[in-house]
């Protein structure tokens, strides 16, 4: 990456474009919350495309405009609406860009790039059968009560900006599960030539993903949640040699539960 240009990389859970308040997030709502993020690459994770709960809004078509990307790629884990009630189903993962029109309901992840794309590789990490417990309605009496979520499947998405490549992903709530996924991917990225950066949200603590990669971590922030974060779950990680990393900060957006994290990469 000798000569690169210095890249700044960030990531961001938008929790489908739910806002602090709570109420989902129109598309120009939406495109506003990251157009004053100064990042060259956005990981993004939680992207509705289709979804009732969303307006029907394609967000990571949105997002990349707010964020001002010449090229983006969703890769969809999820088809129909995530509930306890499973009322939806696997979804490849399914890759797409702006070509792409983003028939729904679909869920997943996305990487937005303001700089040309290489190439672009998706891999699919699978799911867990852990539950979640998270409390809403009952549709029957309207009243909350407690429901097992099921774990979705997760993916990773790469992009490939010439020397430097950046994978986005969003793990496994489930620890055991996020670990596997986490060793997956570390295969994965070892194929990869030149330096690699992770982004995004891989629902494991503080330094454990770096080492669980033989990574560095170059944000180092509690993330988690937005309001008032006591745990750092998104990171951005320097695989192997060849990055170094200025300029970190965790930022609060007007859109998710997630804090933002950023950082400037250049060759090391």
């Amino acid at each position: 990456m000798s000569g690169a240009p210095a890249v700044r990389v960030g990531t961001v859970n938008v929790a489908s474009g739910r806002s602090a308040a709570g109420p989902v997030l129109g598309a120009a709502g939406l495109a506003e919350a990251v157009a004053g993020l100064d990042v060259d690459v956005l990981a993004v994770q939680e992207v509705d495309a289709g979804q009732p709960r969303s307006h029907g809004t394609d967000q990571a078509a949105v997002l990349a405009a707010g964020l001002g990307a010449v090229d983006w790629r969703g890769a969809a884990t999820v088809a129909g609406t995530p509930d306890p009630f499973r009322n939806w189903s696997p979804a490849g993962p399914l890759l797409r860009g702006p070509r792409t029109p983003g028939d729904g309901p679909l869920y997943g992840i996305a990487l937005l790039s303001r700089l040309p794309v290489l190439e672009w590789s998706v891999l699919d990490l699978g799911t867990g059968r852990a539950r979640l417990p998270v409390q809403g309605p009952d549709p029957r009496t309207g009243r909350l009560r407690w429901w097992w979520f099921p774990d979705e499947p997760r993916a990773a998405v790469a992009a490939r900006l010439g020397p430097l490549t950046v994978v986005a992903t969003h793990l496994s709530f489930a620890p055991h599960t996020a670990v596997r996924q986490l060793l997956r991917l570390r295969r994965w990225i070892a194929g990869m030539a030149g330096p690699v950066l992770l982004a995004g949200d891989l629902n494991l603590p503080g330094g454990v993903p770096a080492r669980l990669l033989g990574a560095t971590p170059l944000v180092r922030e509690p993330s988690f949640p937005a309001s008032g974060p006591r745990v750092q779950l998104d990171h951005l990680l320097a695989v192997g040699d060849g990055l170094r990393g200025r300029d970190a900060a965790a930022t609060v957006l007007p859109v998710g539960d997630h804090r933002a994290l950023t950082v400037t990469v250049t060759p090391a």
